[in-house]
């Protein structure tokens, strides 16, 4: 294929095959013939290894690099990016992969712990490291054969908000509430009370569908339905898609959105583009709200939770959250068995009423 460029990137990147397999990598250069000379160095060498029966050496960073890239367009992308940089401050980046050991894994997971990171970003780090040996395995370049440390995530209690937890955050987030370093709500400028009123109108979204952050602070109006009252979800992160029916607070508050002339996107940033992840009005709510041990994930526990209380079982829950697999969902099995039980006791009730007991 040669050189070629690839989304916003204002570098060339090398694409090609040899021998079935699919070579890729950023020439980090604007020179179109800069990297047209990059490609022929990089297939010659990587003839005269093969020729040679030896296999290519390749840098860390550079491994990842190349990893990332071949992710490019997926929704996983930004993610990914956001890990190199985490990963190539904290690994010695710069020496060749084939010479990473367990030591330099185990010290990169002391250091994270060390920084207070929390376990699943931790594992989320080592799995992208495992993913970019892997893929530069997959190319032909030589790999230390190794063995990833394990990282157990300590069991937690499922959290969720009370009935007087989600009345208190709302009021936290309530546009026209008055609070230190507010102004009086009409000398406020549009600004302001647009970014309140996202904020507000958010978390009743998140609160009443179950949705993931980035699947409502995204979600564009063509899949909004409102004569219907339907919210036709696509899940990024697990590519599918669900139908989802809106609860009355839903529909008002999409409903007055969508008055005026709306763009196309339901909740938008400052230029106009997609929300994306903006979340600091919110962290700052549940702070005042005293629900300092929630985060915005918290909303989707809730939601779920409230379900299986009131009689949906974990299978049902999975379909509205568009779990793939049920175990994701089978946190929420110990609500269901609750109720199961305290069923077993009205009915046990019943009969010995019945009987006289």
């Amino acid at each position: 294929m040669g050189v070629i460029k690839r989304g916003n990137s204002r570098y060339w990147y090398i694409q090609f095959q040899l021998n079935g397999r699919t070579y890729i990598r950023s020439s980090r250069t604007t020179s179109k013939k800069a990297a047209e000379q990059m490609e022929t160095d990089w297939r010659a060498k990587l003839h005269a290894n093969q020729f040679l029966g030896q296999r290519p050496r390749i840098l860390i960073r550079e491994a990842m690099t190349q990893f990332c890239a071949s992710k490019q367009g997926t929704p996983n992308h930004p993610a990914l990016l956001s890990r190199l940089k985490v990963v190539s401050q904290r690994l010695p980046a710069g020496k060749p992969l084939d010479e990473l050991s367990l030591h330099d894994l185990e010290r990169f997971k002391r250091d994270r712990q060390a920084e207070g990171v929390s376990t699943q970003t931790i594992k989320h780090n080592l799995g992208f490291i495992r993913c970019a040996w892997k893929y530069a395995r997959k190319l032909g370049y030589q790999v230390a054969e190794l063995e990833f440390p394990e990282v157990k995530t300590p069991k937690h209690k499922l959290r969720y908000l009370s009935e007087d937890e989600e009345r208190r955050l709302l009021a936290e987030l309530d546009p026209r509430r008055e609070g230190k370093g507010l102004r009086r709500y009409a000398q406020r400028d549009d600004r302001i009370k647009r970014t309140m009123q996202d904020a507000y109108d958010l978390v009743v979204v998140l609160l009443d569908t179950g949705a993931r952050y980035s699947e409502i602070a995204n979600i564009e109006w063509s899949r909004i339905n409102l004569a219907a009252r339907e919210i036709h979800l696509w899940r990024s992160k697990v590519q599918n898609e669900t139908v989802l029916y809106m609860t009355d607070r839903v529909h008002r508050v999409l409903s007055r959105r969508a008055g005026g002339s709306p763009g196309r996107w339901v909740f938008e940033n400052k230029a106009g583009g997609p929300r994306g992840y903006a979340s600091v009005a919110i962290r700052k709510a549940l702070r005042r709200a005293g629900l300092s041990d929630c985060r915005i994930h918290t909303l989707r526990h809730t939601h779920a939770s409230r379900l299986i209380q009131n009689g949906m079982s974990v299978y049902e829950v999975r379909e509205i959250l568009g779990h793939t697999d049920i175990q994701t969902t089978m946190r929420y099995a110990h609500l269901e068995r609750r109720q199961v039980t305290a069923k077993a006791r009205d009915v046990i009730d019943q009969l010995n009423r019945k009987n006289g007991d």
